[in-house]
């Protein structure tokens, strides 16, 4: 059965169809969840909140062959509000981590996840969904409501950025 064809039945209120598309689409729902988190439980949640909220809200996805891009930008908005509400929290593991803050941060920026970690959010998510979504700038634009131009502006300034952390840590 053709995806469209199964977006059509989960709009109609069929559950085995709408299961059937999140299948498809759970893996890169995790990874992206996890990429902003770095938290297998926390990225989890958030997939599982991004499903509840796409299975709520199917009916008003007008295009099918949009659901994978809809779908992204429901998981980032739920997971930018997840990371937003857990930056209120400061936690004991926290406090020991920034005694040891010098160590840690080399550590860190030794891997490429690590710097995308360290990017800004506008940043960070335009390059998850470019080169770990491998969406086009179109798409990209369209999910986060910006001209192409900002989208490009963003990736560029990114990958400026994330030559940088790296160029650091080789010196």
């Amino acid at each position: 059965m053709s995806i469209e064809k199964k977006i059509n039945k989960a709009k109609k209120g069929n559950e085995k169809a709408f299961q059937e598309l999140i299948q498809n689409e759970k893996n890169k729902l995790f990874r992206m969840a996890y990429l902003y988190v770095k938290n297998e439980g926390d990225a989890l949640d958030i997939v599982q909140e991004t499903i509840y909220k796409a299975f709520i809200s199917i009916k008003q996805l007008n295009e099918p062959s949009y659901f994978s891009t809809w779908l992204s930008r429901i998981l980032i908005n739920t997971a930018l509000d997840f990371i937003k509400k857990s930056n209120r929290i400061l936690t004991l593991s926290d406090i020991e981590v920034a005694g040891n803050d010098q160590s840690f941060r080399i550590e860190e920026k030794l891997d490429l996840v690590a710097a995308i970690r360290q990017l800004e959010v506008q940043y960070k998510t335009v390059i998850i969904l470019r080169y770990y979504k491998d969406l086009s700038i179109k798409q990209i634009a369209e999910i986060l409501h910006c001209p192409e131009g900002t989208v490009k502006t963003r990736i560029h300034r990114a990958i400026k950025q994330l030559k940088s952390y790296l160029s650091e840590e080789c010196i």
